[in-house]
């Protein structure tokens, strides 16, 4: 008997009593719900646990203009070169340099020189700001977007985001805030995976191209400005210029909590482009990358600094213009080892980035595979009682149709055309009941994930497993009733009554 009529005798058996055929169904569909919820919640956990360390900042890598040689310190906080001390005038165009409550000095300038083309606004000339050659090695300004382009060319980059910085005032009404200001690229949220938008978004690639004057708030800058308020569409001031909100940024990590002074919630976000436009710059003075892998970063960062060395002309014998900085070397100095020795364990260990990944992911995996590993057991429980339930519902058919089996034995059915028929209607159960419980599984993730904000993910892998489950239940529960009936003497199934 071939399979597709095997089929069609088996939908009819299973049609003749359809209250007892969906009770067996439902069974089957709580399990694989049940599996497939599981196997979300699961690989939801470990995909935000991997997201958290992520966002700690282990596959970053920091490339910042300048090389400070020992003893040199950077008395600006950021933009301003330590050159501009020396340089482009006396030193009576410094009014005063006072420290904010966050101990960042703040740099005010008084009248601004002819090729400042931005008079009414606050701030050093471009000139001060970025630094020269003849200011050495510390002040220079050899980063270009150009740079990061190349770097975005690299096999084992993910993200790069250019980056020009500023201590300033942010004006919204009379309130103002002295705060920290980040020209960036679009693709500084996707390098930051702890961020999250309680208003808003980030601004775009068009913005960003068009130099707009769109601005994104930190949290806690928010907080200051406007209180509880959605800022979106409301207008601050930086440097007499209006910008317009388009976003609130914070924290949805709980390894990165938002704080006055902390330079990324206490901070306003707007793209690098604009910041160009207005302080009349073409260099950066940083560009962050994130690596594909943790395990790369020792390898991409060696590769990132031959690259900007042939490309800024280096000699040999002659230092870099730039700093490379990843995390595993910051983690090493703020350790207490001398920077000399930390930078030589980091040049000189490969992977360690990924060592010290897993160290930190460690007791988190664990807890994770742990619930997931409860978790599954209860589902697992779920769908044996499935399977028991067509078994037991298909013994039961054999029971009250053996005197129908005796009628197709004399007919001429063979044996196994018997077992065929039920395994069938055993199968045709458990895949229904399981295309149920995927529907079922997808839907109650969504649910989870949406009320109760927890991290879900269901992929094709996780419902094909699902499938395969059920089919695998029917074949295993449905094999045994499938016998008994293909045992069956025909002489006794006809006087059965």
């Amino acid at each position: 008997m071939k399979v597709g009529s095997s089929l069609s005798i088996a939908l009819r058996a299973l049609g003749r009593n359809k209250l007892q055929t969906a009770l067996t169904m439902l069974g089957m569909t709580i399990g694989v719900a049940a599996v497939l919820t599981m196997i979300a919640l699961g690989t939801g956990a470990e995909t935000a646990i991997e997201d958290q360390v992520r966002a700690a900042g282990m596959n970053l890598i920091i490339v910042t203009a300048g090389n400070y040689k020992p003893k040199q310190e950077d008395l600006s906080g950021g933009a301003v070169e330590p050159s501009a001390w020396r340089r482009g005038g006396s030193r009576d165009r410094v009014r005063a340099a006072v420290w904010d409550p966050r101990d960042r000095p703040v740099v005010r300038f008084v009248g601004h020189p002819e090729d400042d083309p931005m008079e009414k606004h606050d701030h050093p000339t471009a000139a001060q700001r970025l630094g020269d050659a003849e200011a050495g090695l510390g002040a220079a300004a050899t980063l270009t977007s150009a740079d990061a382009d190349a770097i975005r060319a690299m096999s084992g980059v993910q993200y790069v985001a250019e980056g020009v910085h500023q201590n300033v005032h942010v004006v919204s009404g009379d309130k103002r805030w002295f705060t920290r200001l980040h020209g960036t690229d679009t693709a500084l949220p996707l390098i930051r995976r702890a961020w999250t938008f309680t208003h808003g978004r980030f601004f775009t690639a068009k913005e960003q191209k068009a130099t707009a004057q769109a601005l994104v708030l930190g949290s806690v800058a928010a907080q200051k400005l406007f209180g509880d308020a959605d800022p979106v569409g409301q207008t601050v001031h930086i440097w007499n210029q209006p910008f317009e909100v388009v976003g609130v940024v914070t924290s949805s990590s709980f390894l990165v909590a938002p704080a006055a002074g902390d330079d990324q919630f206490d901070a306003v976000y707007v793209p690098f482009t604009t910041v160009h436009r207005l302080l009349n710059l073409s260099k950066l003075n940083d560009i962050e990358i994130t690596s594909k892998s943790t395990g790369e970063v020792t390898r991409l960062s060696k590769a990132i600094t031959e690259l900007l060395r042939f490309r800024h002309n280096i000699g040999v014998a002659n230092p870099d213009d730039f700093t490379v900085t990843t995390q595993a070397r910051q983690a090493l100095a703020r350790g207490g080892l001398r920077p000399d020795v930390a930078r030589a364990v980091v040049g000189n260990v490969s992977g360690l980035e990924q060592v010290t990944l897993e160290q930190l992911a460690k007791t988190l995996d664990r807890a994770s595979r742990t619930m997931t590993a409860l978790l599954a057991s209860i589902a697992g429980v779920s769908l044996l009682v499935g399977g028991i339930g067509i078994m037991n519902i298909m013994l039961l058919s054999v029971t009250e149709r053996t005197h129908e089996i005796g009628i197709r034995r004399a007919v001429g059915a063979r044996s196994q055309d018997v077992l065929l028929q039920f395994l069938v209607e055993a199968i045709a159960l458990s895949i229904a009941g399981g295309l149920v419980g995927v529907v079922l599984g997808v839907a109650a993730s969504g649910t989870i994930s949406s009320m109760l904000r927890w991290s879900t993910s269901v992929s094709m892998e996780s419902v094909v497993l699902s499938f395969g489950i059920a089919a695998a239940v029917g074949i295993f529960f449905g094999w045994y009733p499938a016998r008994q009936a293909a045992r069956l003497d025909p002489i006794d199934s006809l006087r059965y009554e």
